[in-house]
């Protein structure tokens, strides 16, 4: 039960934190790593080659061409999530574009861009997880409970401030 993220570049971490948070807060081991698909080509390939036995799912953050979560798609039958890096040039269009237009047989699960889509990212990964754990099924299942209830809590909030201001 064990995810294993990838990163492009060092500069990802920040838009990959809410990934790596998910993971914790379910209780879900994570390794994260920098490799480049196109820097680090054969390092990639090792590591996939060492972990792979031990890992449930990837998740591969990458910008520009994006090319990672491709690449690892075709060195494991293990589920890949992908998560484009937003980036000044392309505001992450082509990032999103490169992993979500793998061909057929490579698939990559791409998720939105950046932060949000690194947060959807660790939530995938756990809902996979959650296909063998009852346990992780539970907590996923409260965490969507959780949320439901801060949406009532803020719709309540709302409500009383349109009647305070008259606007109801």
């Amino acid at each position: 039960m064990s995810v294993v993220i990838l990163m492009g570049s060092d500069s990802d971490l920040d838009q990959v934190r809410p990934c790596v948070q998910v993971l914790k807060d379910f209780g879900v081991e994570a390794k994260v790593r920098v490799l480049s698909a196109h820097r680090t080509p054969e390092a990639l390939h090792h590591f996939v080659e060492e972990v792979d036995g031990n890992t449930s799912v990837y998740v591969c953050a990458a910008g520009g061409a994006a090319h990672l979560g491709g690449v690892v798609a075709s060195l494991t039958s293990k589920p890949v999530i992908g998560v484009p890096i937003l980036m000044s040039t392309l505001g992450g269009a082509d990032s999103l574009y490169s992993m979500a237009q793998m061909p057929g047989g490579v698939p990559v699960a791409t998720m939105g861009i950046g932060k949000a889509g690194a947060k959807n990212a660790g939530l995938l990964a756990v809902q996979i997880i959650s296909l063998s754990s009852p346990e992780l099924t539970e907590k996923y299942k409260e965490y969507r409970v959780g949320m439901a209830a801060e949406v009532a809590k803020k719709d309540a909030k709302l409500q009383a401030k349109l009647q305070e201001e008259n606007l109801l």
